[in-house]
């Protein structure tokens, strides 16, 4: 009897044996399937061409959401200056800065006005020239508690810059006051333009393109601004390269002839302040400001 339980009990054993030996063979003789080298050259080329349609669309949507950006803060900069204008009682200017702002009557140079300020005045100014078309600031003709009649100058805050890669479309500058091209059914004329004092409230006076909101917060009537239209100001996603010495590579200033070049100003895609806009929309009468946009195709 015993002999026979040792003998089945063995058969179970070898039984197990030969299982466990089949399964750790087969462990090792199986073959997991694999890529072939054309196979994986194929997967490379659809991921290259999936690539290469795919970035120009991620470019556009950043340039897209760059001029979203400045449109946004400009829209803020509106809405700080009829702000100002209201809180304290008096005309608030906001100001930009234009091509060649140095540039006084538009005939050359003019080296009495640059000599006149201080070295740390003349590399502010230095500083304002890679801010053309895209810096902007706040001044204000009189305050609470001036002197009936004594108005000054106040600047508001530093000069501010609208995010890198975008700026004020160069034909607003371009334009006069009585002078229009239409974008999207808006008629965008040309800034209107204010005697202000640079580059401190107690400096002399240059022209500089702005926008003037009186105490109750309106657009108002001042120097060359037409009356009873609402403002329209484009944006655009580009380049603005002041011109520098081909040798030197430093900003070329009205210290001596020849006049600077306006700047090199380059909206890329072309034409994207038209064909893609962004048009901040002031009202005249509320002064308050709103976004019309074309969004990307």
């Amino acid at each position: 009897m015993k002999s026979d339980t040792w003998q089945v009990t063995g058969d179970r054993m070898k039984g197990a044996a030969r299982k466990a030996h089949s399964c750790h063979a087969s462990r090792f003789t199986f073959h997991a399937p694999a890529f072939t080298i054309i196979e994986l050259l194929v997967v490379i080329s659809i991921l290259g061409i999936m690539a290469g349609l795919t970035v120009p669309v991620l470019k556009n949507f950043a340039k897209s959401d760059a001029t979203l950006g400045a449109s946004r803060q400009l829209l803020d900069g509106v809405a700080r200056a009829r702000q100002l204008a209201i809180s304290q009682r008096t005309t608030v200017y906001m100001v930009f800065v234009p091509s060649n702002f140095w540039v006084v009557d538009g005939t050359g140079p003019e080296p009495t006005w640059w000599h006149s300020l201080t070295p740390a005045l003349q590399t502010a100014v230095t500083n304002l020239a890679g801010r053309q078309l895209s810096g902007y600031n706040f001044l204000a003709h009189g305050a609470m508690g001036d002197q009936p009649g004594q108005h000054a100058w106040h600047y508001l805050a530093p000069w501010q810059s609208l995010p890198d890669g975008t700026f004020i479309a160069y034909q607003k500058f371009a334009q006069s006051p009585a002078n229009f091209y239409t974008i999207a059914n808006c008629d965008i004329y040309g800034f209107a333009t204010n005697a202000i004092p640079f580059p401190t409230a107690t400096n002399t006076s240059l022209m500089f393109p702005c926008l003037a909101f009186n105490y109750l917060g309106q657009l108002t009537v001042d120097g060359q601004t037409v009356a009873g239209r609402d403002e329209y100001i484009p944006l655009a996603h580009g380049s603005v390269l002041a011109e520098k010495d081909p040798v030197t590579k430093v900003l070329l200033l009205p210290v001596a002839p020849p006049i600077p070049n306006s700047p090199n100003v380059s909206e890329m895609p072309p034409g994207n302040s038209v064909n893609s806009y962004n048009i901040v929309h002031i009202d005249r009468l509320t002064g308050r400001a709103v976004l019309e946009y074309q969004k990307v195709q």
